[in-house]
């Protein structure tokens, strides 16, 4: 279906025309018209369908049609300062010819950021895409007016409910107009996630893209690992790599810390990103593998759904993800918009139980791949016999030793007293 059909305003169109975006994807030939009609909204895909899309182009539309301003019209919602970037490198993208204004609100920044965003806040910013912790702080400042708010999307609600914010979520939702067109989008639908929509929507739609399935582009493989196997073979898969851009995901904070320094000491084009990072360093390490000046970067699960850059032609699961939904945001990193990448995920012993779900969620074996002869040969050392020297005297047989011992104390039960 071609953008041109949906009827959209003629200067949204020329962005998306610029962009040389034509046809709408599943998700959007589907979210937008009913947006556009004004019914709340649960949208179910995974990352890489063009979610964000589905819902920022019709709010701006919306926006432009009224042709008011100088207050703020639509609230997103999000888990992650990186999503949030994001959304808000969108919507400047699409609304490039519009003059709709638009801000990020998240943590870890400085005292000037803060002082942006009030500024932003006090003047109506048309589009605000904030995470709960931070636009809390700035609503107990008292200078946060969403009384004529149109639009709320919750986007990742079932990230944001792991992560622990539905009490801000709700505490936030109780500020809002309530005439307003509620919107959340999510990967998975858990119960929590349902019981969320009943208290944030009114009689919404539901709309479900391709959950838990992994692009068609991407080839998956997994290799069975040792844990001293797992470094080594790390190595030589990235050999031979230049100018390919390659994600590597492991499980925490640390383990990206030591992954990262294990590579860089290999001397690779490698970088990190984590929550322990200044959000300057995050950003710059982002513009950097965006860029190409980075060609590999280590990060955590936090960042599976957040990291939105183009042409990825490797991911890494160096360790397998706790969750099987988490696996198919991972290697959604690669093959996005019809292109080809390869996804290979390195299985340790206690791993096989992970790898089952995995399978059993995508529908299908993940093909087992051989170890390169090298790594193969790195199998643990089992402890050998100790063997006396030549001329040494040699353990007796059992026979012998019984006999050299000498007397041996013999225990005897006492019989049991009859009843």
């Amino acid at each position: 279906m071609d953008f041109t059909e949906f009827d959209l305003h003629p200067d949204l169109l020329d962005g998306i025309d610029a962009l040389n975006f034509k046809s709408a994807t599943p998700i959007q030939e589907k979210a937008i018209p009913l947006i556009l009609q004004g019914k709340d909204l649960i949208g179910v895909a995974q990352t890489g369908t063009g979610k964000t899309a589905a819902f920022v182009l019709p709010i701006l539309n919306e926006i432009l049609e009224s042709g008011e301003s100088n207050y703020t019209q639509a609230l997103v919602i999000v888990p992650t300062r990186e999503l949030a970037i994001q959304i808000d490198q969108v919507v400047a993208a699409y609304s490039y010819f519009t003059g709709v204004s638009s801000i990020a609100v998240f943590g870890g920044g400085d005292g000037k950021s803060f002082t942006q965003e009030k500024l932003a806040l006090t003047n109506g910013a048309d589009i605000i895409i904030a995470t709960p912790g931070r636009l809390i702080a700035h609503m107990n400042m008292g200078y946060v007016n969403f009384s004529k708010l149109r639009f709320l999307v919750l986007d990742e609600a079932d990230r944001m409910l792991d992560m622990g914010f539905q009490p801000d979520l709700l505490k936030i939702i109780k500020t809002l107009n309530p005439k307003r067109q509620g919107l959340l989008f999510s990967a998975t639908m858990p119960p929590g996630v349902l019981k969320l929509a009943r208290t944030l929507l009114h009689n919404p739609e539901m709309i479900s893209i391709a959950l838990s399935k992994p692009a068609e582009g991407v080839t998956q493989g997994v290799y069975m690992v040792q844990d001293q196997q797992k470094l080594p073979l790390m190595v030589e898969l990235l050999k031979d790599k230049t100018g390919q851009r390659i994600l590597i995901f492991s499980s925490t904070k640390l383990a990206v810390s030591q992954l990262y320094k294990q590579l860089k000491a290999k001397g690779l084009p490698v970088h990190q990103i984590s929550s322990d990072l200044e959000q300057q360093e995050r950003e710059q390490v982002m513009m950097a593998f965006r860029n190409r000046q980075v060609d590999i970067l280590v990060a955590t699960d936090v960042l599976s759904r957040g990291i939105d850059v183009d042409g990825i032609d490797l991911v890494v699961n160096y360790d397998i993800p706790r969750d099987a939904e988490d696996y198919v945001h991972r290697i959604g990193r690669t093959a996005r918009a019809s292109r080809k990448g390869t996804a290979i995920t390195l299985i340790g012993p206690k791993d096989i139980v992970g790898l089952k779900r995995i399978e059993k969620l995508i529908g299908k074996p993940i093909e087992q791949l051989e170890l390169p002869a090298s790594i193969a040969a790195r199998t643990e050392r089992r402890p050998q016999p100790h063997r006396e020297k030549t001329g040494e005297r040699q353990p007796n047989s059992p026979g012998q030793q019984q006999q050299n011992r000498g007397p041996q104390k013999r225990h005897h039960r006492k019989p049991k007293p009859k009843e």
